[in-house]
Parts: C-alpha cells; structure tokens; sequence
C-alpha cells in the first residue's frame, strides 16, 4: 500500500492533481532562461510529490512582439494542499529568480502559472465565465484580485497547451468539458506548429 493511500484511509486527506505552466524569456541570476526553467523545475520536484514534467519547448512571445521567445514546460504533481497556498508557493519561487511583475505579459525572468487544481472552479462560475470570454485587448488591461481555476485562458495558449499535452493529454477542463487534447487541436495548426521542442 501505498503512502498516499495511507495517508487518504487513514486521515481522509484529499489530494489534487495539479497543473502549472512554466516559462521565461529574461536572465536570472543563475543564467539564461532555459536554466532558469530548468532551476524552477527542481525548485517544485523538490516542494511537491508525485511529479511529472514536460519536454522543454521554446515559444514566441506572448502577445506577438513582445520580447524574446519563451522557454516553456509544464508539471503535474499530487498535493493536498489548497489553490491558495500552491500559488503562494509558486509566487515564492518566482521571487527566488528575480521575478517582478512591472508590466502586464512583459519580459520577466520566471513565470509560473497555477492552470488547474483538481476539478476545482474558483471562484465561482460566473467569475470564471466572465474572465474567460474577456477579448485580448481588455486581458491586456486588467488582472483579476482573486485567483481563478482552472486558468481562464488555457484553451487559448498553445504554449501551455502543448507542454500540457506531453503530461495530462486527457485532463478535462470542469467547464469546457474538453481534454487538452481536445483543446490543443481547436487552436490553429500555425499557432500550434510555432511551439518547438529544445
């Protein structure tokens, strides 16, 4: 048996898969961005159990023209602890490597997205729904206060998606009732064909 399936028979503990998106396209104090994602990548493995990351890919920036290309991965990992603290946790590293948020979608050293958390919708559905439909140009503008799960705009990010892909291919949005799979081959093959492997 197991030390999670103690843990769950024996104290009822509930334990989430959880998914966070990963990427950079600055230096850190510990060198380019590939080794940045590749230090943040220990970072997490060596916080949480039951870890699995993606190949590392490099992708343009986002929005278009924005800076240098990204390197982006993905990790999936068991935790019984709630959003707010993994995303806490995620902040925390961020700082570790010189993250600092001055400029919405800018150029920064570390970015670690909390994508999903289980099944679980926060803050509510029509929170989720009204970010989630909210048009690129008003995305650029505002930031919501509280978090939302799973990440508003996962179906619309071939950079997440395809990492995603390599991990949890058959993790299914709560509200879209779509696979990554599923979404990954709604986006435009262009978009698609633009993340590559490194």
């Amino acid at each position: 048996m197991g030390y999670f399936t103690v843990l769950k028979r024996t104290y009822n503990i509930s334990f989430d898969t959880v998914l966070v998106a990963i990427g950079g396209n600055a230096y850190s104090h510990i060198g380019s961005p590939e080794s940045t994602v590749l230090a943040a990548i220990g970072a997490l493995k060596a916080r949480f159990n039951q870890f699995c990351v993606s190949s590392i890919y490099q992708t343009p920036s986002f929005p278009a023209g924005s800076g240098p290309d990204f390197i982006n991965a993905a990790c999936l990992f068991s935790s019984a602890l709630p959003a707010a603290d993994i995303l806490e946790i995620l902040h925390q590293i961020e700082a570790n490597y010189g993250r600092e948020r001055l400029l919405r979608w800018g150029q920064r050293t570390l970015d670690l997205d909390l994508i999903a958390h289980g099944d679980n919708i926060l803050p509510d559905k029509l929170t989720h729904d009204r970010w989630r439909e909210l048009t690129l140009e008003i995305q650029k503008t505002q930031t919501p206060d509280t978090l939302i799960l799973p990440h508003p705009r996962v179906q619309d990010r071939a950079f997440v998606l395809v990492p995603l892909a390599d991990i949890a291919p058959d993790w299914v949005h709560p509200l879209l009732d779509q696979s990554v799979t599923e979404m990954l081959e709604h986006l435009p093959a262009a978009e698609r064909a633009e993340i590559r492997v490194i």
